[in-house]
């Protein structure tokens, strides 16, 4: 910094030696205003620059912020880094995300057709279950196909606009996904701890308002989350080590200080989370009880089984996103933040049809129907 005190001395010697200069010279020769004309010209000059260096720093940071402001309003692109290299292991990868991604997109389709037309299907179980695979579907159509076409086509570029969509997608599925996996579970604690009951504490009327309740809190909390993310400012490098647009990942870029909008995610990732997981843990725990207290060994095994695969996708999933919402943006890493993304995004959605469905009596049976129906159909 400058020394203002310094200046100051400096132009009180330079208006002094100015003034003694003009009495010198009116002394000499009283009508020579000319010279003092001069004299005056010069003082103002030098008293000018000083002032001018001295507050010169004061004005940059502002002009800075303010070039930081316009370069982020103009900026109408970002880099996604991607996940995989081109290389022939991660070549390898690709081929296996592909199948993962066919797979994900038939499974749960199947699934949904499967209860829509099945009328011995349309039970308040299958209806959660059908919003779920929407889910599944929708998320890995929200992240995955970018990612592949950008792969093939050696495409890195992603709109500020798209990527806010990706944002909000992708956290309006996510949330109302955890929301849902807490009612699925609190049901199926009605259905085997609470028979007598289940009809009257899971109709359809509150089924219904469950799965609008979850969806709404969903969309709610995204839209709240991605206009807040895409006003911040962003400055210095544009990339994102990912391969799709997410808040922690585009958080990273911002050139503020987000730590009190950070707490806000917290609040909100605590309700969204933590405590549906925690009525699947209560739900499933009871669950457990009341099996163990069963006289049939085989009913037993068969719903430990159940069981286990369920408590087995539901934490992955839950872990995952644990992980990724629940840490400090300044503690993410670029190889963690795409891990557990592929966890949530990629192997959930694709394990949830035959974890739900093909252990499923009723659901293997309605495939049949349908199969033989189509068999029928193609020989006629």
């Amino acid at each position: 910094m400058l020394d203002l005190h310094s200046h100051t001395v400096n132009l009180q010697e330079l208006g002094t030696q100015g003034l003694m200069m003009i009495d010198d010279d009116g002394g000499n020769d009283g009508g020579s205003k000319c010279d003092d004309g001069v004299v005056g010209v010069q003082v103002l000059k030098v008293v000018e620059i000083v002032m001018g260096s001295t507050l010169k720093p004061r004005g940059t940071p502002r002009k800075i912020s303010r070039m930081k402001h316009l370069e982020n309003d103009s900026f109408t692109e970002f880099i996604l880094l991607g996940l995989l290299q081109y290389n022939p292991t991660h070549f390898c990868i690709f081929v296996l995300i592909t199948m993962m991604f066919l797979f994900t997109l038939t499974g749960n389709s199947l699934l949904i057709l499967l209860i829509l037309v099945d009328c011995h299907l349309h039970t308040s179980m299958y209806f959660f279950l059908w919003q779920l695979s929407l889910i599944d579907i929708l998320f890995t159509l929200t992240s995955v196909p970018k990612m592949m076409t950008n792969y093939l086509l050696h495409k890195e570029v992603i709109s500020t606009s798209d990527c806010g969509f990706q944002i909000f997608l992708g956290l309006a599925l996510g949330g109302t996904e955890c929301i849902l996996l807490g009612l699925m579970s609190y049901d199926r604690y009605v259905a085997i701890c609470k028979p007598l009951h289940y009809p009257l504490l899971m109709n359809w009327p509150l089924c219904r308002q469950m799965a609008v309740s979850s969806w709404t809190s969903g969309i709610f909390n995204a839209l709240i989350h991605t206009v807040c993310t895409m006003r911040l400012p962003f400055c210095g490098s544009r990339e994102i080590n990912h391969f799709y647009c997410e808040l922690p990942v585009v958080l990273h870029l911002s050139c503020e200080d987000t730590l009190t909008y950070e707490t806000g995610i917290l609040i909100s990732t605590t309700i969204l989370l933590l405590i549906p997981f925690s009525v699947i843990l209560a739900s499933y725990t009871l669950i457990l009880v009341t099996v163990i207290q069963m006289s049939s060994a085989e009913g037993r095994k068969k719903a430990f089984s159940t069981c286990s695969s369920h408590l087995t996708v539901v934490s992955l999933y839950y872990g995952a996103i644990i992980f990724m919402y629940m840490r400090p943006i300044s503690s993410h890493t670029s190889g963690q933040d795409k891990v557990a993304s592929v966890f949530y995004t990629i192997l959930t959605p694709m394990l949830n049809p035959m974890i739900y469905s093909l252990r499923n009596k009723d659901v293997m049976r309605a495939l049949e129907k349908i199969l033989c129906k189509c068999l029928l159909y193609f020989k006629m």
